[in-house]
């Protein structure tokens, strides 16, 4: 744009400012892309109002629904930009482009119509839409031929906005613009030489566009000419033999290499496709139809074949061919991996092997060539094992250093063998190696030597603690077998006070120890495997006895003896604290077990006295006076600190006196209470002893004889109260020599009270003739209740007995010259003991002989009985009085005198031998006869 233009424009916009200002509405003119914050103009000079109007009247600008561009400063009265204005955003390729809007006053109200131009500045530059354009142009093409263009966009406006085109290079081609009748412009690429494909067959042209703004901005676009040929021109094969190599096992779609043909002519006329010739090798390469890629689609294999030889042919649209030859060579590859045979191996070893025992050969072979097919082999490491080889793949694994099976029972032994191919390939196995083992360890105690401790007075088979020894063998060579070593302790075989289990070791006491004897013992304990030979190590054991409170402090003085009386002298002048002895004891225990106090337990004056707590010094607690008798005795207690406490006592006799010989007055019977004591003693344990054996025998007597009479009853009543009496027999005596012997059985009852044994025996007058009745035919029989009212009646009728009738202790019923038991006394049975059949007979002859004596002093009208009764008759009353016998149907009083009772005693069998009794006293004397009197004198 001129100067010229630019002050026709300026003159223009200050008059139609001036214009604006007269009519009431201002108009500015400002460029695009101003920064915020720039001035647009002086509103208050350009309106004419004063800046306390515009305060007062609170002006403002009303946009309506459009965007603020514009702010209005009041202080300053000026409009600011705002928001940065793009003028193509804003209004695109209108113009001109202004932004209208309204100032507003109140107070009064007015309204002032404000424009602001924008005017374009040239900052976009011309665009194509498309990067490049490509066209493909016969070489038969004439020159003058059009071919139409991409226009370019510029969205400046005016002056700058587009210009001009511009093509380079101009070889072959120029670029002409044509106007539309609406105004827009076309551009054609026009073709002015013509084109020579085999010269050149592709061209490339840039086309520029470029705007008119004071600086100028372009845009360009790249078009592409393909020049299309004619078919004039046959292929041509650039080699006649190509060669190619490829690796074995090469994956498929490999290139082995590229055939090219060429052809002068282009497009579908120089189009050459390529074809293989032989269909022996389809199945393993292939060849690009166009692009003539020899590629891999099979496997090849370097040990089946190394060498293939391939035809190809090459062909274009209109029938001309060429050929030519390809050679592969297959070349070697690291595609087999070691093969590992094993031949011979073995699974277990001793490990007692010596270096160099072969344990397994094996077989390596590699398919491979070359380095390829070289292996190596090797073991895992630290291994005693090493893998020689030999010639033809063939290797032998060996020991090479000694075995150790407590090290290492088992080895897995890994042979890995590679190739010296790159990349390497290996292969490997694993042998499983046990090793046997050998009694090469002997067992190994945990400790060299061990201590335990037993608390003494242990039970017999106490276990005290385990010995543990370990062998590192296995099975049979590992069992341990724990064995005592012969040894002494003081003289005593050490296998009598312990043991040791030999499958456990476990270690139990013998016996019971003794502390006091033996405080700690030592011995050693074997422990032996079971290999053969066997092994064995030793161990020492400690066992130290520990002490129990058992035994009681012993008091060494004052020493206690019976024989004579020691006694501590202490004047009467002795004041307190006066010592007065020491009680001096030990205890064997040790420790708190052996710490002894002293204390008094008895005394004759506890004011007197006092015994140390620790020393046993027995010492004066007051001053001694003449009222304090001469004898004292005092009883001391020492007592051990075991758990639970033992103690002794000890009796200090101390004289309270001036003088000897007064001591001696008053301790002269000291030895006499002593004995006398001794022998209360004895005597209260020995009458303890005999009345705890009478009760015992008391007491098995009572239930013998209540099981006696309940089995009679039973054997009485069972039937009824009115069955018979089945009477008790004897068995039958024989009578040798007609000395007066019953000749046949007869039954007596003898009954006695509780003192009988003092009362004469007599014989009883009938109660009543209707109460029993003899008859020599048959037995007389009575009910329960009828013996109970004749037992009542007689013990009320019986007459005082006699002296001159009496049993001696020979002619009493029960064994011969047994006293009086409490059986007896008690009446609970005819016998104290079940009698035996001697007995039985001594009884029966003694009874005839006195009732054949007493028949004779029977009073007249009395009943006699003699031996001209049935043997069947039998003789029943109650009451059971043992010694004293009523002979029914008499009231008189038997006698008998020293003559019958020898006779009596003759009559007995010889075996029995009685013991003379002295005469008991009268019966009038008895207790017996005093009871009957008084109860005589009281009905």
């Amino acid at each position: 744009m001129s100067d010229r233009t630019m002050a026709r424009q300026v003159l223009l916009f200050i008059w139609f400012l001036s214009l604006s200002s007269a009519l009431g509405q201002v108009s500015y003119s400002i460029p695009e892309e101003m920064t915020k914050g720039s001035l647009v103009g002086n509103i208050a000079q350009d309106l004419g109002l004063d800046l306390k109007r515009l305060k007062s009247g609170k002006a403002r600008i009303y946009t309506g629904d459009s965007a603020e561009y514009i702010e209005l400063n009041k202080e300053r009265g000026v409009l600011l930009i705002k928001e940065r204005i793009d003028r193509e955003a804003l209004c695109g390729q209108t113009t001109p482009c202004a932004l209208h809007f309204q100032i507003i006053l109140e107070n009064p109200m007015q309204l002032y119509r404000v424009t602001v131009e924008i005017q374009d500045i040239n900052d976009n530059a011309p665009m194509f839409s498309l990067n490049e354009m490509k066209f493909e142009i016969s070489e038969m093409a004439l020159a003058g031929a059009k071919f139409d263009l991409e226009t370019a966009v510029d969205t400046d406006v005016g002056v700058n906005g587009l210009q001009r085109y511009t093509l380079k290079p101009s070889d072959n081609f120029i670029v002409k613009t044509q106007s539309l009748p609406d105004g827009s412009k076309t551009v054609e690429m026009v073709l002015q030489k013509p084109l020579d494909r085999e010269n050149q067959d592709r061209i490339s042209l840039l086309l520029t566009a470029v705007d008119g703004g004071g600086v100028q901005m372009s845009g360009t676009m790249l078009i592409h000419i393909t020049v299309l040929d004619a078919n004039d021109n046959a292929p041509v094969c650039s080699q006649s033999v190509y060669k190619a190599s490829i690796a074995e096992n090469s994956a498929k779609g490999t290139v082995l290499t590229t055939v090219s043909a060429s052809d002068a002519d282009q497009g579908s006329n120089g189009v050459v496709t390529y074809s293989l010739s032989s269909s022996a090798s389809a199945n393993l390469f292939d060849i690009g139809q166009y692009d003539g890629i020899l590629k891999l689609i099979g496997n090849v294999d370097y040990e089946k074949n190394k060498h293939y030889q391939i035809a190809i042919q090459a062909s274009d649209q209109g029938g001309h061919t060429d050929s030519c030859k390809v050679i592969i060579d297959v070349t070697d590859t690291n595609d087999n991996k070691p093969v590992i045979s094993i031949i011979s191996k073995s699974n277990d070893i001793s490990e007692n092997a010596p270096p160099g025992t072969v344990l397994a050969m094996m077989n390596i072979q590699d398919a491979d060539t070359n380095e390829n097919g070289i292996v190596k082999c090797e073991l895992n490491e630290n291994i005693p094992f090493i893998i020689h080889s030999s010639s033809d793949g063939f290797y032998s694994l060996v020991t090479e250093g000694d075995l150790d099976r407590e090290r290492e029972s088992e080895y897995n032994i890994s042979v890995t063998c590679a190739d010296e191919g790159v990349p390497s390939l290996s292969s490997s196995v694993t042998l499983s190696l046990q090793i046997s083992d050998v009694n090469d360890n002997a067992p190994v105690f945990e400790k060299s030597s061990y201590e335990a401790s037993v608390l003494e007075n242990n039970t017999p088979g106490l276990s005290i603690f385990t010995v543990r020894a370990r062998d590192a063998d296995f099975n049979q060579n590992a069992r341990v077998s724990y064995i005592l070593e012969d040894s002494t302790v003081n003289g005593v075989p050490v296998s009598s006070l312990v043991s040791v289990s030999a499958d456990s070791g476990v270690i139990h006491a013998v016996r019971s120890f003794d502390y006091e004897q033996i405080k700690d013992f030592q011995f050693r304990v074997k422990a032996q495997d079971g290999g053969s030979p066997p092994l064995s190590s030793n161990a020492s054991v400690k066992i130290i006895i520990q002490d129990q409170n058992d035994n009681a402090p012993q008091v060494l003085y004052p020493v206690q003896s019976g024989v004579s009386v020691v006694a501590e002298i202490v004047p009467r002048s002795a004041d307190v604290g006066y010592l007065v002895t020491k009680v001096v004891a030990v205890d064997v225990d040790s420790g708190q077990n052996a710490w002894l106090s002293y204390k008094l337990q008895k005394a004759t004056d506890r004011a007197l006295f006092e015994v140390g707590l620790q020393n046993g010094e027995i010492r004066t607690v007051r001053q001694v006076t003449d009222k304090d008798a001469v004898k004292q005795r005092l009883t001391v207690v020492v007592e051990d600190n075991g758990q639970p406490s033992r103690s002794a006592t000890v009796n200090v006799n101390v004289a309270v006196a001036d003088s000897f010989p007064e001591v001696l007055s008053e301790f002269t019977d000291f030895t006499h209470d002593k004995e006398y004591n001794d022998n209360l003693t004895f005597y209260l344990v020995l009458a303890l002893a005999v009345v705890s054996f009478l009760f015992i025998v008391s007491i098995i007597a009572i239930l013998s004889v209540k099981c006696y009479r309940w089995r009679r009853e039973r054997m009485f009543y069972k039937s009824g109260a009115n069955l018979p009496v089945i009477p008790y027999y004897p068995p039958l005596y024989a009578d040798v020599g007609g000395t007066g012997t019953l000749q046949h059985v007869y039954n007596y009852e003898v009954c006695r009270t509780t003192d009988s044994r003092k009362s004469d025996l007599k014989y009883v007058r009938p109660c009543s003739e209707s109460i029993i009745s003899l008859d020599t035919s048959g037995t007389q029989t009575l009910t329960h209740a009828q013996r109970e009212r004749l037992n009542i009646e007689d013990s009320e009728k019986q007459k005082p007995p006699t002296a001159d009738w009496r049993f001696t202790q020979n002619q009493r019923p029960g064994p011969s010259g047994a006293a009086a038991t409490p059986e007896v006394a008690m009446g609970t049975g005819p016998w104290p003991n079940p009698p035996t059949e001697a007995e039985q007979l001594q009884a029966l002859m003694a009874a005839a002989n006195e009732v054949s004596e007493a028949t004779n002093t029977l009073a007249p009208g009395s009943m006699g009985l003699t031996t001209r009764y049935s043997p069947q008759f039998t003789l029943q009353h109650v009451p059971d009085y043992r010694q004293n016998v009523y002979i029914p149907g008499s009231t008189a009083t038997l006698t008998s005198n020293q003559q019958q009772v020898q006779q009596q005693q003759q009559a007995l069998p010889p075996a029995q031998v009685p013991v003379p009794q002295p005469e008991p006293p009268k019966a009038a004397q008895t207790p017996a006869s005093k009871k009957k009197s008084t109860k005589k004198e009281k009905k």
